[in-house]
């Protein structure tokens, strides 16, 4: 008894002892822009480690040794993204920036290898995310607004549409040309084909004059 009492207490200091030490794992980059040693790590403005060392591989990309100090091994978890900016502190010297994509998730374990990422795919990365929620609750409306929309005087999806498509604008005047070549390809003919929907639906109650102003602002997105 006494000796499985032991082993409980082992381990439940080493799980300890994990937590309260450095962590030391790599990132894999396909280019590390002038990134070197000693370099920053940076989480929320916060110097959180430092890169240790830089090797190249035979597959021709490279590992990012790093260490990430004591306070802050609990944030790097499966939910960090890495990517390589300008250190903002420090002139002609880089940083590796990690974000968080989610709330919890497993630490990193030490020695792991991770995939770092770059700046402008973690941002199209996120655009897409929030394009894609928006359109799943552009849709769940839609289904919605097919049966609410006889006998209402005026469709207050109708001006919810518009009011989105207002939204989308300024997000493509501020996103760069990526992501709006992307928002045209793939999400504007998406929305056009729900906009002849909604005409014909109006159509049948003498309303189809409604969706004038939703051509307007798509003929808008076209332009950007």
């Amino acid at each position: 008894m006494l000796g499985n009492a032991l082993m409980v207490v082992s381990f439940f200091l080493s799980i300890s002892g994990c937590y309260n030490q450095d962590i030391n794992f790599s990132i894999r980059f396909g280019q590390i822009e002038g990134l070197r040693a000693q370099d920053r790590i940076i989480f929320e403005e916060n110097r959180i480690g430092q890169v240790e060392s830089i090797s190249y591989t035979n597959e021709g990309d490279y590992l990012v040794h790093v260490q990430i100090d004591k306070p802050f091994v609990n944030a790097a978890t499966e939910y960090s993204r890495f990517f390589i900016i300008d250190d903002p502190s420090k002139r002609g010297r880089k940083a590796v920036q990690m974000v968080r994509t989610g709330k919890g998730g497993l630490p990193l374990e030490k020695g792991a290898v991770v995939e770092g990422t770059t700046r402008f795919a973690f941002l199209l990365s996120t655009m897409q995310d929030n394009l894609g929620k928006a359109v799943s609750d552009l849709n769940r409306k839609f289904k919605e607004m097919s049966d609410d929309l006889k006998g209402i005087p005026e469709s207050s999806e109708v001006k919810e549409f518009e009011r989105y498509l207002g939204e989308l604008k300024e997000k493509m005047l501020s996103a760069g040309a990526g992501v709006r070549e992307k928002i045209q390809k793939d999400l504007l003919p998406w929305l056009q084909k729900e906009i002849d929907k909604l005409r014909e639906r109006l159509r049948k109650l003498g309303r189809e004059k409604e969706v004038e102003p939703l051509e307007v602002k798509m003929e808008e997105l076209r332009r950007i």
